[in-house]
């Protein structure tokens, strides 16, 4: 099975450098090179360490809080990485007005805040949760007789 998911990831690859071999007027193939190589570098320059301090921050959370503030964290990080482009406004164009028109940077900080504020959210009705247990495992020790 994993053979052939391998054997068709290499033919879409292979399609799609034939794409881009074939019309290499039209989509600039140095242009390409150069933004997957940028992906490349941000990918392992930029999100791995970030995740990988996160992580080393986190070590000394309590298990049921690391998971929401991970998942928040690698969500907003990959969706900040991938509207990065649209945040500097590459692509936009004074002779086109309509092509990039929304403010990305502010929308993007919204939707991070939604990420973290949904984060918080979790981390505080476990803490919630787990206090509330805590509180009711003493009321049942001092309810039982000695």
């Amino acid at each position: 099975m994993k053979a052939a998911a391998y054997a068709l990831g290499a033919a879409l690859v292979a399609v799609g450098l034939g794409g881009l071999l074939a019309h290499a007027a039209d989509t600039r193939p140095l242009g390409w090179l150069a933004w997957f190589a940028g992906v490349v570098i941000a990918h392992d320059f930029v999100l791995v360490p970030a995740v990988l301090a996160l992580a080393a921050l986190l070590t000394r959370a309590p298990a049921r809080y690391r998971t929401p503030a991970r998942a928040a964290a690698v969500i907003g990080g990959i969706l900040a990485l991938v509207s990065l482009p649209l945040v500097l406004g590459f692509g936009r164009s004074s002779a086109n007005p309509s092509q990039l028109p929304l403010p990305y940077g502010r929308n993007l900080l919204i939707v991070l805040s939604v990420i973290a504020i949904a984060g918080g959210a979790v981390i505080g009705r476990r803490a919630w949760s787990a206090r509330a247990r805590r509180t009711a495992g003493d009321t049942d020790r001092d309810e039982r007789p000695s």
